[in-house]
């Protein structure tokens, strides 16, 4: 994992992301999830391409179950855009770069 990549935590995540001034990528993710793994360079790549202007995380979803329930994620990967702590997007599966940054471009 990138060092620009975030953990999330239940301990952590209303001080990190919830009350975040940059809009946060959330990966919500696990370590048998083969989707999981394919998809964690992009997360990487896109964690150093926008340090300063998104902050990047991830969340396991076996470590974290109540976040995972909270915002209702039912498969992974799911990914959860959020700005000023309400989700504006949410993208499920290992979806390919170029959307993951077009919905990032639109809200910095």
């Amino acid at each position: 994992m990138s060092p620009n990549v975030y953990e999330f935590t239940e301990q952590n995540f209303d001080s990190d992301v919830a009350q975040s001034d940059l809009p946060v990528l959330i990966d919500f993710w696990a370590v048998w999830c083969g989707p999981c793994k394919a998809i964690a360079p992009v997360i990487d790549e896109i964690a150093g391409e926008y340090d300063g202007k998104v902050k990047v995380g991830k969340v396991d979803v076996d470590q974290n179950q109540n976040i995972a329930m909270k915002y209702g994620v039912r498969s992974i990967p799911t990914l959860l855009v959020m700005k000023n702590g309400e989700v504006v997007n949410q993208m499920v599966g290992a979806v390919p770069k170029g959307n993951i940054t077009d919905i990032l471009n639109e809200i910095i």
